[in-house]
């Protein structure tokens, strides 16, 4: 596995002030449609490679979601297709970024992150089958264990099947945006 390197928010403000790194922001649309940083190009972790990443004419390319789990999958992902590649994932994401006091572009309108989303389902299908496991027949319980098992292998591996698919309900497609 690749190491990836890492970038705090006030380093990568300098590299993008001095015109040294360029940035890509690896969230679903909807996030980005709500809160982005100014000139970041948006290719979501879940279809990113490196013919998709703009041309970089030797600068540094930094790269950020949220918080930075996905920066790290999609740095992992490129660096194993390309292992001269000089990526850094922004260390805290866009919060961090915000929290340091650089500027953001935001719509304005609020939406649920995948994170979140993946959380509430999960959370949902856990809860559900435990409860209709106790009522109902204890089958469901198996529901449970199947969310158990989900985060597990999330876990284990650093890529979540359920935030993939969160990623391409029509509720977060970029043709539903505001």
């Amino acid at each position: 596995m690749p190491t990836i390197k890492t970038v705090d928010a006030k380093t990568a403000k300098e590299w993008l002030n001095k015109n040294e790194a360029i940035i890509v922001d690896v969230r679903e649309p909807r996030e980005y449609a709500a809160i982005h940083i100014a000139g970041a190009k948006l290719i979501p972790v879940g279809i990113i490679n490196n013919d998709q990443l703009p041309e970089l004419n030797n600068k540094k390319l930094i790269i950020h979601c949220q918080i930075g789990r996905r920066g790290g999958a999609a740095c992992e992902k490129l660096l194993i297709s390309n292992p001269n590649l000089d990526v850094y994932n922004l260390e805290g994401g866009i919060t961090a970024w915000e929290k340091a006091g650089f500027e953001v572009e935001k719509s304005g309108r609020t939406f649920l992150s995948i994170e979140r989303q993946v959380q509430i389902t999960i959370g949902s299908g856990v809860l559900i089958g435990l409860i209709f496991g106790y009522l109902i027949h204890p089958g469901f319980l198996f529901l449970s264990a199947f969310f158990g098992a989900g985060l597990l292998f999330a876990g284990i591996t650093g890529s979540c099947g359920l935030a993939m698919l969160m990623g391409k309900m029509p509720w977060n497609q970029k043709k539903n945006l505001p």
